[in-house]
């Protein structure tokens, strides 16, 4: 089995009312819920947005040698992450099933991402 993750960004959201994504939420946890059910679940979940009273980002940097801790997303983009799902499947073919159902349940595109192989441990370690 491989693991995939399957994500979207905030930006491909769109706007929507509260009763939509209300509406949605139940759809989203059946997709969940099968996927439990068929054992390949790893995780999912939704990450707090701007505007959010529990929205907070914090930065870790070493490239300057010592860890750097920043409060706030530093890096300039146009795209957020907005939720995730890992799956652990026999193949791309399945992944991207889930994934389409995924984007059908929460309403927005879903893209998929297959994980590089874990590595070995060191022996003796």
């Amino acid at each position: 089995m491989t693991e995939y993750l399957i994500y979207f960004n905030q930006q491909w959201v769109g706007d929507h009312t509260e009763e939509w994504f209300r509406s949605r939420a139940p759809l989203s946890m059946a997709v969940v819920d099968d996927m439990v059910a068929a054992g390949v679940y790893v995780y999912a979940g939704g990450l707090e947005g701007e505007g959010s009273p529990l929205f907070t980002v914090s930065s870790a940097d070493a490239t300057g040698g010592t860890v750097a801790i920043s409060d706030g997303p530093f890096v300039e983009t146009t795209e957020v992450l907005g939720g995730l799902t890992v799956v652990d499947v026999a193949d791309e073919e399945a992944a991207r099933m889930w994934a389409g159902r995924m984007a059908e349940a929460c309403g927005w595109p879903q893209e998929v991402r297959r994980f590089k192989p874990r590595p070995r441990p060191i022996a003796g370690s």
